[in-house]
């Protein structure tokens, strides 16, 4: 088996690429350049749209796929040198939940759980015992004589979440779990996995088209476009300063601060000549995000401001919240260095006649 190094990440991309010969098209890289670190425990969140690379990337962690050139390490262990009895050793600490569940039907809620561990040879008693613990822990005690095409869309992936859970993984990966699903089951499962990390300790790696899924779950997320990784870090802190254009176009749809149709046909990059409105994006985050900075900012300033729109949430224990304002354009320069003072995150969007 491959020598364990250490990293002191539970799963590690280094310089991944990844490269396919696909017809009519010549050679398509689907990745280029990944590194990636994510911690034991941690849940990390990889967004992007469909095309963008994550599905591959998922696929490295348990051998699925090989990289064309780099390293996937998963405990220290690098999955792409290892084979045959290695290979299913790591596979073994890795689970893995599907968006389309992957149950067998002719199998009941009891058996699909089952038959990692039966393919494993563990004796009858000890599987009994295990999946006994994991009906009871993904609250399916009631159904788990039932089949499939008997189960709901949520029912059927917590089993795909016990299954998984089988062989006692240390790394579970989420394929789009929760995409098949509607919102108020969706947030049932993210309770679940929520509670599995917390309880069992497990990493998790999940991937998602949906940032409303990285907001409610991850620890930390990662941005992946066109085959790279743009944008990485804590989950709070990439809300909080995005950097990239298409994290910030994900956060738009998941936050809805966007400007009005009537305000956004009418900005420009530049001052335009003649009196005009500075437009500004406030950020709100720790211990300033419920701060009335506005209505001091007119009272002790005496700036005027026009709110355009506005939310405030929460990402993890932290509240978080973003405002898009417009001032006088003369006084753009001191409502921004007052609210900056302040331990506020502004910037400028343009400006309106």
């Amino acid at each position: 088996m491959p020598e364990p190094t250490s990293t002191g990440a539970a799963i590690r991309f280094d310089a991944v690429e990844k490269a396919f010969d696909a017809s009519g098209r010549g050679r398509v890289v689907a990745l280029s350049d990944v590194t990636l670190d994510i911690g034991a425990g941690d849940i990390c969140g990889i967004i992007g749209r469909s095309g963008a690379g994550k599905s591959t990337l998922l696929r490295m962690v348990n051998g699925l796929e090989v990289p064309t050139s780099g390293t996937v390490t998963v405990g220290g262990r690098d999955v792409g040198r290892a084979s045959g009895a290695d290979l299913r050793a790591i596979r073994r600490e890795v689970g893995m939940i599907f968006q389309h569940f992957n149950l067998l039907a002719s199998r009941t809620v009891y058996g699909n759980i089952a038959l990692p561990l039966e393919i494993a040879g563990l004796p009858s008693g000890q599987i009994k015992q295990r999946v006994t613990d994991l009906i009871a822990r993904v609250g399916l005690e009631a159904q788990a004589n039932r089949y499939p095409a008997e189960l709901s869309g949520g029912q059927k992936q917590r089993v795909g979440i016990a299954r998984a859970l089988a062989t006692q993984p240390k790394v579970l990966l989420s394929d789009e779990a929760t995409s098949a699903l509607d919102p108020e089951t969706t947030q049932t499962v993210l309770g679940l996995l929520r509670d599995i990390n917390r309880d069992l300790g497990l990493t998790i790696l999940l991937i998602t088209h949906e940032m409303a899924v990285v907001r409610d779950i991850a620890s930390h997320m990662a941005v992946i476009d066109g085959g790279r990784i743009v944008e990485s870090g804590p989950t709070y802190d990439v809300f909080v300063q995005p950097k990239h254009p298409t994290t910030r176009s994900f956060l738009s749809g998941v936050t809805g601060i966007t400007l009005p149709a009537f305000i956004a046909s009418r900005m420009q990059d530049s001052r335009p000549d003649g009196a005009s409105e500075e437009v500004i994006r406030v950020t709100f985050a720790g211990s300033h995000a419920t701060d009335p900075m506005l209505a001091k900012l007119t009272g002790e300033m005496g700036i005027s401001v026009n709110i355009l729109a506005g939310a405030i949430e929460e990402i993890g224990p932290h509240p978080f919240g973003n405002l898009l304002i417009s001032v006088d354009a003369a006084r753009g320069s001191d409502a921004r260095e007052y609210l900056q003072r302040h331990g506020l995150l502004t910037e400028v969007l343009g400006y309106v006649r």
